[in-house]
């Protein structure tokens, strides 16, 4: 009688892109070293080796849901449409900023606040969070000369940026959109000052 061979490695039914996406949302939710690799497995419905098998490690994973959440929120830049303000343009920018960060399941941003502190085992996963977040203050820079001449465009982008972290951080404490979006029109009126 011939045995029935035991399967091993990655379930039949392994669905990367879908465990990029629960992996991402785990990630968002508890931060990198917030998630372990028992709480990736289960929720991914795959065994330790299967994960390392698919992605080489936690860190691995983390990257690929990093690189997914990037795509995502590529749609987040100052609308420039003509006749609009600056000032116009730049709630528009933290409307859309807050209704991405404040998604019940999820709030903040993997970006704006992933990984500030972290183990020294992980400074490079922190590396890329930086390199990720000085790119985004380029874009805004570069969105922001629009309106404003280059040397003043460099000097407004971090304040924006700081206040799109703020955000992320207000709204994973559990700010409201209300509360939200008096930070935002307080930030704005602040730059006519």
């Amino acid at each position: 009688m011939k045995q029935a061979s035991r399967i091993t490695g990655r379930p039949r039914g392994f669905d990367r892109e879908k465990a990029v996406e629960t992996a991402m949302t785990l990630f968002r939710r508890h931060g990198y070293e917030g998630v372990s690799l028992a709480m990736l497995t289960d929720a991914i419905g795959i065994a330790p080796p299967s994960l390392y098998a698919a992605f080489g490690s936690k860190a691995g994973l983390y990257a690929e849901a990093l690189d997914l959440y990037a795509g995502r929120a590529r749609h987040v830049a100052l609308p420039k449409e003509q006749g609009l303000s600056l000032d116009q343009a730049l709630l528009r920018f933290f409307a859309s900023a807050i209704e991405h960060v404040r998604d019940a399941r999820q709030s903040g941003c993997m970006i704006s606040t992933g990984m500030l502190e972290c183990h020294p085992d992980h400074a490079g996963l922190a590396a890329d969070l930086s390199r990720r977040r000085e790119a985004m203050q380029a874009c805004i820079e570069q969105d922001l000369a629009f309106w404003l001449p280059p040397d003043d465009a460099a000097q407004l982008a971090p304040f924006v940026c700081a206040i799109l972290q703020g955000i992320s951080v207000q709204a994973r404490d559990g700010a409201s959109v209300d509360q939200l979006r008096g930070i935002a029109s307080r930030a704005v009126r602040s730059l006519a000052t």
